[in-house]
């Protein structure tokens, strides 16, 4: 059975993945959306491409902590880990969790649902 903390949780991820870095440092620091340059991605690539390294290395570590952030809330609602059986759910639900960030970052909310292609969120799941 799902419970609601475990719902909430996939819900908080996917927020999670969704904050839109490249597009709020690019509007906030540069009045420009990167998704109308480049790629028209919203992500640490095309940042980098248009903006350049003092805007793409923060946009890509936002990115990346995103993907571990999400991934490592399994710990913090209290799946266990004891016993092969629970380790087996804990790494499912920690999966599971990391992908609804990268989903997030795909397709954000808080963008239109027009993100970026998800590399470097992947990479702190994979980190995590």
């Amino acid at each position: 059975m799902i419970s609601i903390y475990s719902i909430s949780a996939l819900i908080l991820a996917y927020l999670c993945g969704s904050i839109p870095t490249a597009v709020w440092i690019g509007l906030s620091f540069y009045g420009i959306d990167v998704r109308e340059y480049g790629s028209g991605n919203a992500g640490a690539t095309n940042t980098f491409r248009v903006l350049g390294k003092q805007a793409g290395i923060p946009v890509m570590l936002i990115d990346i902590l995103k993907g571990w952030t999400a991934t490592n809330l399994a710990y913090f609602i209290g799946v266990s880990t004891t016993g092969p059986h629970n380790s087996i759910a804990f790494t499912n639900y920690a999966l599971a969790l990391g992908i609804a960030a990268v989903m997030g970052h795909l397709f954000p909310v808080f963008a239109g649902f027009r993100g970026g292609k998800g590399i470097a969120t992947l990479f702190g799941m994979i980190l995590a």
